[in-house]
C-alpha cells in the first residue's frame, strides 16, 4: 500500500489561518479519496508559514471494482421509461436481464464500475480541493483565475512504496505538480527533491524548516523559559500568543531583550498588552515584584551576531510603542485624579445601541437596578450605586481607546487613583465577569451586584426591542449573559426571584423608551407603571414581587404590566434553557430539570438547582426509578377514571374501607411520608424530601400487586381512586414526575 505526500507551497500564510487550513486540507482530501473508494490507515496535516502539508499512510493502490444490481421498469413499460433507465445505468437494452417478480416481469441491470488507479483519483480530488479551498480571505495574482490566500508557487504530490516514488500528475492553473520543495527562504534557498514523508521532513530540517507547529511551539517555550530562568525571571504564559508566534516562523530563534527603565513603572498589564498586540513579544516578569522587566521575541533566522541587530531594532520599535502607552497612562491618570466626571459625561456621546440609548443612559439603568439588588446580595446600596456609575468610565480613556481589551482593568487603576475605595475600584474590572464557562465569577458583593445588574439590563433591553437570539445567531452575546447570571446566582448562592427582578429591569427600559427622566429610581418607575394607590401592591412591587391584583390597574398601566410580564416569562424560559445546558455537564437530565421547572418558585435558580440535584440523585437509584413508574401508573389510572366519571377524586381516602394488608400499609406509608416531606420542603431540604418520597416505592408496588383499583364495588373503587390521588398529591409536591421520561 503506497503513502501519499502533498505540499502546497506559497507565500506566507497568516498564522491565525494555518491550523484551520491544515484541517480543511486533510478533511477535503481524505473525504474525497474515501468517497472514490480509496481507504487509508492514517493521515496528518502539518503547517508552516509557507506550506500546507498532508501525509496519508496505507492508501489503496487503486479503487476496488464495484458491482451493483439495479432494478428497472417492468417489461413492457413505455420506451421512454426504459430509455431513461438505460441512460442512468450506462447500458444498452440487450444488456438488461428479465426476471419474474411477484409484480410481474421486471428489467434488472448489472452495473460494473472498474477500479481506477490511486494517482488518477488523487489528481481529481486535489485539483478540486485547491480550486475550492475555503480560505476566509483569498486573492488572485497574475493573469490566472486561481484564488489562494497568498500566491501559490508549487504543488508537491507523490505516491511512494517499496518500488520508489512517483509524481501524481496534475496541473492547476499552470502550476504543475512535482517532487520538489524549498527550504528556509534566507538560510537555505533553492529547491530539492524528496521521495517520501520521512525524507521530506528530514531534508526540511536540514534546510532550516521545522515542519511541526507543536515542535516549533515547544522549542520556543523551552528556550524562552530557560533564558528567563537564567536571569532569575519568568515568562508570562500565553498559549494563544505561543501558537501565533509558532505560526510566524519556520526556524524559531528565541531572543531576550530589555525594556527601557522609563517604562518599567507602567502597569504590567499595559506592558504585556502593548508588546503582545503590536510586537508579538512575550512578557518576562520579576517573580518577586511582579514587574515586567524584559521581553522575548522570536526571530525566523540565525545571524552571525547572534541576533544583536534584530534585538536592537525590536527594542527601538518597542520603545516608540511604549512611549505612546506611557503618554496615554499619564494623561489618563491626570484626568482620573481631577475627577472621573469628565469621562462619565463623555459617555453621553457614545451610543450603546440606537434603540437603547447612550452608555450614560445605560449606566443610569444599571446603577438604579444595582442599588435595588444590593439588599439581596448583601452589598452596601450607596457603594453599589457609586461603583455602577464608575465601572464603565474608563471606556472614555485614551488607554482603553488604544487597547479595548484593557477595559475594566484600567478602570480599576483609575478609580483607585481618583481616591475611591479599593472595593469600588475592583468592580470596574470584575463586573464584566464571567465572560465564559471557565472564567472566574466575582465573589465580592459589590462586584457580583453590578455584574448582575449589567447582564440583566443587557438581556431585558434586547428583549424589549425584540433582538433575541435566533438559531445559531447571537450577535449581542445574550446566551453568554444569561449563563453569566446563572453562574453568579449559583456560585454566590443568591436567592433572587428572577421574574420580578426582570420586571423591575424592564421598568427602567420601559421608562427609557417612554422618555422617563433619567433620575427616576426603579421603585418609582414601577409604582408609576402600576398607577395604583393600593399600598400593599406598591410595597410588593418594590420588594421584587408581582402586583397582587393587576385588575386594579388602569388601561395604560395594565398594558405596561402585561408587556413586562410577557418579557419576564420569555426571559425566564431562556434562563431555563441555558440552565439545562449548564447542568448537563453535571449529568443532570433535561427531563429532571423540566420536572422541577414545573414547580412553584422556578424563577429562584438556586432553589431550582437544589431541587433538580436532589431529584436526579433519587431517580438514579432503583427505588427512585420504580417509584416514578408506580407514580405514573397511579396517575394514569386516576386520570382515566376522572375523565370517564367526570369528577375529581381528591376528597381523601378512608382507612376503614381498606380490605388488604397492602392497602392498609399504603395508608400508613403515605401518612408517614406526608409528615416528613412537608417540613423538609418548608426547610428546603430537598434530599430529605426526595428520600421520603422514594420510600413509598415498596408500599406502592405491593398495593398494585395485591389490589384491583377499579373494583366492581363502587365504594371500594372510589376509596382506592382517592388513595391514588393522595399518591399523586404527595409526590407532586416534590416535583412534577409526569415530566420524567421512561
Amino acid at each position: 500500500m503506497p503513502d501519499l505526500l502533498i505540499e502546497l507551497f506559497s507565500e506566507e500564510i497568516p498564522a491565525r489561518m494555518q491550523t484551520r487550513a491544515g484541517e480543511d486540507l486533510k478533511k477535503r482530501v481524505t473525504d474525497g479519496l474515501v468517497n472514490a473508494g480509496l481507504t487509508y490507515s492514517g493521515a496528518a496535516a502539518l503547517t508552516t508559514p509557507r506550506r500546507l502539508t498532508l501525509t496519508i499512510q496505507g492508501l489503496l493502490a487503486e479503487s476496488p471494482t464495484i458491482r451493483e444490481e439495479r432494478k428497472g421498469p417492468k417489461v413492457g413499460a413505455p420506451d421512454k421509461a426504459i430509455e431513461g433507465f438505460l441512460r442512468g445505468a450506462g447500458l444498452t437494452r440487450d444488456q438488461l436481464e428479465e426476471r419474474e417478480t411477484p409484480k410481474g416481469a421486471v428489467y434488472f441491470a448489472m452495473i460494473e464500475k472498474a477500479g481506477r488507479p490511486a494517482a488518477e483519483i488523487i489528481a481529481e480530488v486535489l485539483d478540486d480541493t485547491i480550486r475550492n479551498f475555503p480560505w476566509p480571505k483569498s486573492m488572485r495574482w497574475g493573469s490566472g483565475s486561481l484564488r489562494w490566500v497568498r500566491p501559490l508557487h508549487s504543488i508537491l504530490c507523490i505516491l511512494n512504496d517499496e518500488a520508489g516514488a512517483e509524481i501524481v500528475p496534475l496541473d492547476v492553473d499552470g502550476i504543475a505538480s512535482g517532487d520538489t520543495t524549498e527550504g528556509h527562504r534566507f538560510m537555505a534557498p533553492g529547491r530539492f527533491n524528496v521521495t517520501s514523508f520521512e525524507d521530506y521532513e528530514t531534508k526540511l530540517k536540514r534546510a532550516f524548516v521545522v515542519l511541526s507547529p507543536s515542535e516549533r511551539a515547544e522549542h520556543i517555550w523551552n528556550d524562552a523559559t530557560n533564558q528567563a530562568f537564567a536571569a532569575g525571571l519568568e515568562v508570562v504564559e500565553d498559549k494563544g500568543l505561543l501558537a501565533e508566534v509558532a505560526g510566524l516562523v519556520e526556524w524559531p530563534v528565541v531572543l531576550m531583550g530589555s525594556i527601557d527603565d522609563d517604562f518599567l513603572e507602567l502597569p504590567p498589564e499595559v506592558l504585556q498588552t502593548s508588546m503582545k498586540e503590536h510586537q508579538k513579544f512575550f512578557s518576562v516578569k520579576n517573580p518577586k515584584t511582579g514587574r515586567i522587566e524584559k521581553f522575548i521575541t522570536v526571530a525566523n533566522r540565525e545571524t552571525t551576531d547572534n541576533g544583536a541587530t534584530i534585538l536592537a531594532g525590536n527594542q527601538k520599535v518597542l520603545s516608540a510603542r511604549l512611549a505612546d502607552a506611557k503618554f496615554f497612562w499619564e494623561n489618563d491618570l491626570r484626568t482620573a485624579k481631577s475627577g472621573m466626571s469628565a469621562w462619565t459625561d463623555a459617555l453621553g456621546n457614545v451610543t450603546f445601541h440606537n434603540k437603547l440609548g447612550t452608555q450614560v443612559e445605560r449606566i443610569e439603568r444599571i446603577a438604579a437596578l444595582a442599588r435595588e439588588l444590593a439588599p439581596v446580595t448583601g452589598a452596601d446600596a450607596d457603594q453599589t450605586e457609586k461603583a455602577a456609575r464608575l465601572a464603565k468610565a474608563d471606556l472614555s480613556s485614551e488607554m482603553v481607546y488604544e487597547f479595548p481589551e484593557l477595559q475594566g482593568l484600567m478602570g480599576r487603576y483609575y478609580i483607585e487613583a481618583a481616591g475611591e475605595d479599593a472595593a469600588v475600584a475592583a468592580v470596574a474590572e470584575e463586573h464584566y465577569s464571567p465572560l465564559g464557562p471557565s472564567d472566574d465569577v466575582p465573589t465580592a458583593p459589590l462586584s457580583a451586584t453590578v455584574a448582575l445588574a449589567d447582564k440583566l439590563d443587557t438581556l431585558t433591553g434586547f428583549w424589549a426591542i425584540d433582538e433575541k437570539p435566533t438559531g445559531s445567531k447571537d450577535p449581542f452575546a445574550l446566551r453568554r449573559a444569561a449563563l453569566g447570571v446563572i453562574r453568579l446566582v449559583l456560585e454566590s448562592e443568591l436567592r433572587l426571584p428572577l421574574r420580578s427582578i426582570v420586571m423591575r429591569s424592564h421598568a427602567h427600559i420601559d421608562g427609557f423608551l417612554a422618555g422617563v427622566s433619567k433620575g427616576k429610581r426603579a421603585g418609582e418607575l414601577m409604582a408609576a407603571a402600576l398607577s395604583t394607590e393600593d399600598e400593599k401592591t406598591v410595597d410588593a412591587a418594590r420588594e421584587y414581587a408581582q402586583p397582587t391584583d393587576p385588575s386594579i390597574l388602569d388601561d395604560a398601566s395594565k398594558e405596561a404590566f402585561e408587556r413586562a410580564n410577557a418579557i419576564a416569562s420569555d426571559i425566564l424560559s431562556f434562563f431555563h434553557d441555558r440552565l439545562k445546558v449548564f447542568l448537563r455537564d453535571e449529568g443532570i437530565r433535561h427531563d429532571v430539570i423540566d420536572a422541577c421547572i414545573a414547580m412553584e418558585g422556578n424563577d429562584d435558580l438556586n432553589l431550582l438547582v437544589k431541587r433538580a440535584r436532589a431529584l436526579n440523585a433519587v431517580i438514579a437509584t432503583e427505588d427512585g426509578q420504580n417509584l416514578v413508574q408506580g407514580f405514573k401508573r397511579a396517575n394514569n389510572i386516576l386520570t382515566q377514571a376522572e375523565d370517564k366519571d367526570g369528577v375529581e377524586y381528591s376528597y381523601g381516602a378512608d382507612l376503614k374501607f381498606s380490605e388488604t394488608d397492602s392497602e392498609r400499609a399504603l395508608f400508613g406509608a403515605l401518612a408517614e411520608a406526608e409528615t416528613q416531606i412537608a417540613p423538609a420542603l418548608e426547610a428546603e431540604d430537598f434530599p430529605a424530601a426526595m428520600t421520603a418520597m422514594a420510600a413509598l416505592r415498596g408500599p406502592i408496588d405491593a398495593f398494585f400487586d395485591d389490589v384491583q383499583v377499579n373494583s366492581d364495588n363502587q365504594v371500594l373503587r372510589r376509596n382506592r381512586l382517592n388513595l391514588l390521588s393522595q399518591i399523586r398529591t404527595i409526590c407532586s409536591s416534590v416535583a412534577d414526575l409526569t415530566r420524567i421520561e421512561g
